[in-house]
């Protein structure tokens, strides 16, 4: 009987039945949306990632120092030119004696000898010797850190008893960076985290599973300086130096 009367309404209103079928088709349509709608932020939610960089540095003092000097020798006589070196070695190294510089931080390599030939007036060489030139280096290598600084500053003396001597800057290393090296990667990975952590959680999300991590290279550089290389720096003129280590992480985010 309903069915009757309702087939009666419809026939008696036609409009009634398109009313219907467009209430259901937007019902329908609105249901499906909000499900692809959801299914679409739960992928994107799935696929948020967040990439930050970790930090970390430390001032260091160097704890050993190497310092080379040369002594150079002319003659036109090689004899005589060998004798001058080893005369000249023998003022330097009581000189570094008397500065307290132990004879196993000395080392002495072996002795550069250069042929000196004549030229002509035209300035075309010829195969005449003319005489020869030596060099000798010596070089110290020590923990006495403020000893090289010293020498190097004043070695200089020995020009004063006719040597003829070239004093070049010492360099200053850091024996322990190895050790160093993996725990400023461990606090530049620590620093990381938090900062993808407060960069989450200001966001109303939370930092997820761990999806990549890449070293930097480490600037070691004079105190305060903002020098940086992409191949890293390691900078040997300085006593006291600050290392630098930077990371790359990137977290999912849930």
């Amino acid at each position: 009987m309903d069915n009757k009367n309702n087939h009666t309404q419809i026939d008696k209103y036609p409009w009634l039945g398109l009313f219907l079928l467009g209430a259901l088709l937007s019902v329908g349509i609105i249901i499906a949306t909000l499900v692809i709608a959801r299914t679409v932020e739960r992928v994107k939610f799935q696929n948020q990632r967040i990439q930050v960089k970790g930090y970390a540095e430390r001032t260091i003092t160097s704890d050993i120092a190497v310092w080379s000097g040369q002594i150079t020798t002319r003659s036109p006589e090689l004899v005589t030119a060998y004798d001058n070196l080893q005369t000249d070695l023998k003022k330097v190294l009581s000189y570094l004696q008397q500065q307290g510089v132990r004879d196993e931080d000395v080392s002495i390599p072996s002795v550069i000898t250069t042929i000196q030939y004549k030229r002509t007036e035209k300035g075309a060489m010829t195969n005449i010797v003319e005489g020869y030139t030596l060099i000798q280096t010596v070089k110290i290598t020590s923990p006495n850190i403020e000893q090289i600084a010293d020498i190097a500053n004043q070695v200089t003396v020995l020009i004063k008893q006719g040597i003829e001597f070239d004093s070049f800057p010492p360099q200053y290393f850091y024996t322990k960076l190895d050790n160093m090296k993996i725990e400023l990667l461990g606090e530049a990975t620590k620093n990381a985290g938090m900062r993808a952590k407060q960069l989450a959680e200001n966001s109303g999300s939370m930092v997820g599973a761990l999806k990549y991590a890449s070293q930097g290279v480490f600037q070691i550089t004079p105190v305060y300086s903002t020098q940086v290389s992409d191949y890293g720096m390691y900078d040997t003129t300085t006593i006291k130096k600050s290392v630098k280590a930077v990371v790359t992480m990137e977290y999912s985010i849930r």
